[in-house]
């Protein structure tokens, strides 16, 4: 059995994603991030940089004690060793599925996460910022309709965590983006969103936080934006 810490953001459904194909059993934890609950001292402590989201595997591998993973990108991979599925077995396709990952642990999750940032909760508008983040959103986007010419998904015909990482951020109404100047983009997106995992696992994320969004409130915007050292307790 995972324990799997999580709220209902692009790296929250990551997870989910590969929990729902892989048909891993879990227990689905909400951890409210507009509340603070990522501050909670039991959170910590197996999420030291109080970010959804993380996991507790019950039954490692190595048949030790429980172990708990932290970051999206490193819980994926992780369950990709611990099941075999979702990652290639040849050396060349590991590279690249450790390429897509870090393309998206690095360049796009980071800089549509900003795009969000400034144009849905900064409390004031600043052009400079929202201009510049979402011409980076296009030419991300742009990136990976190159990379899904001729290809079904990011590796080629195996559907992989490089997808599952991607997938959840690709969110065009609220980055400024029109899909239909990206048909790879759209024919992967619209492929993957049909899966009935896909559709399981973001059936589990109403079950913990049913919409739709409200608007930020300031004591929501600092706890989620104005932290500093003093909440690592």
């Amino acid at each position: 059995m995972i324990d799997l810490y999580y709220w209902t953001t692009p790296n929250g459904h990551k997870i989910t994603l590969y929990l729902e194909e892989a048909k891993l059993p879990y227990r689905l934890h909400g951890i409210n991030i507009s509340k603070g609950e990522q501050f909670a001292p039991d959170f910590l402590k197996i999420s030291p940089n109080n970010k959804i989201p993380a996991i507790v595997d019950h039954a490692p591998a190595d048949g030790g004690k429980p172990l708990s993973v932290f970051e999206s990108g490193a819980i994926l991979l992780y369950l990709a060793g611990k099941t075999g599925q979702f990652i290639p077995k040849d050396l060349r396709g590991q590279v690249e599925a450790l390429e897509w990952l870090m393309w998206q642990m690095g360049g796009l999750g980071p800089m549509l996460g900003q795009n969000h940032h400034f144009q849905h909760y900064a409390p004031e508008k600043i052009p400079y910022a929202i201009d510049r983040y979402v011409k980076e959103t296009n030419r991300l986007y742009g990136v990976l309709d190159k990379r899904l010419a001729g290809r079904a998904f990011i590796l080629g015909k195996q559907y992989s965590i490089a997808d599952m990482a991607a997938y959840p951020w690709i969110i065009p109404e609220r980055q400024g983006q029109d899909l239909a100047d990206f048909p790879n983009l759209a024919r992967w997106h619209a492929a993957i969103k049909a899966r009935p995992a896909t559709v399981r696992a973001y059936a589990r994320a109403k079950d913990i936080n049913p919409g739709p969004r409200p608007p930020v409130t300031d004591a929501e915007r600092k706890i989620l934006f104005g932290q500093d050292r003093s909440v690592l307790k």
